[in-house]
C-alpha cells in the first residue's frame, strides 16, 4: 500500500515539474516577442528622430539612411538599422537642439532595448536546450527567438538640464502658547 502513496507523489511531483517547466518556456518565449516588439518600436522612434535633425542638418546621407530604416523590411532591417548608426557616428550633434536630443534619447532607449532583448532571447534558447522540453516538444508552438545584432550608437552624452531656481527657505512657524 505504502508503495501505491509513494508513486502518486512521485507522479504529482514531476506533473508539477512539468507544468511549472512549460509555463517558464510559455512565458520567456512571451516576453521574447514582446521584447522584440519594444525593440522594433524604439529603432522607429530613433529612425525618426534622425530623419527630422537629417532635415534640420540638411543632410542627404543621414536622411536616406533614416529613410531605408523606417521603410526596410524584417530581413533586411538589421543592415539598415547599422547604416543609420554609421551615418548617426558622422553627424555632429547640438545638445541644446530638441531635436538632437531627442535623436540622442531614443539612441540609449534603443541600445537598453536591444540589451533587454538580447537577454530575454539568450534566456528562451536556453530553456528550449534543455533535454525534458526538447523531449516533450514543448516549444513547438512558439517561434525560434532571434537575436538582432546592431553596431552600438556612439552619440554624445547629454548635459544636464539646468535646475530650476531653489525654493526659497520655508521659515519656522511656531505654535501659540496660551497664557
Amino acid at each position: 500500500m505504502w508503495w501505491v502513496v509513494g508513486v502518486v507523489v512521485l507522479a504529482a511531483v514531476f506533473s508539477a515539474y512539468l507544468g511549472w517547466t512549460a509555463q517558464r518556456v510559455e512565458r520567456l518565449h512571451t516576453r521574447a516577442r514582446s521584447a522584440e516588439r519594444a525593440l522594433d518600436a524604439h529603432l522607429l522612434r530613433r529612425a525618426a528622430a534622425a530623419a527630422v535633425v537629417a532635415e534640420q542638418a540638411e543632410s542627404v546621407e543621414l536622411y536616406a539612411a533614416a529613410r531605408l530604416a523606417l521603410d526596410a523590411e524584417p530581413g533586411e532591417r538589421e543592415t539598415a538599422e547599422n547604416d543609420l548608426t554609421r551615418q548617426l557616428r558622422t553627424v555632429t550633434l547640438d545638445p541644446a537642439d530638441p531635436a538632437a536630443r531627442t535623436l540622442i534619447g531614443t539612441s540609449r532607449r534603443v541600445m537598453l532595448a536591444r540589451q533587454v532583448h538580447t537577454d530575454l532571447v539568450r534566456d528562451a534558447l536556453s530553456a528550449r536546450r534543455r533535454v525534458i522540453v526538447r523531449l516533450l516538444g514543448l516549444t513547438r508552438r512558439y517561434p525560434r527567438p532571434e537575436y538582432f545584432d546592431i553596431v552600438e550608437s556612439a552619440l554624445p552624452d547629454l548635459p544636464p538640464l539646468p535646475s530650476p531656481s531653489p525654493a526659497p527657505p520655508v521659515e519656522e512657524v511656531r505654535p501659540v502658547q496660551a497664557v
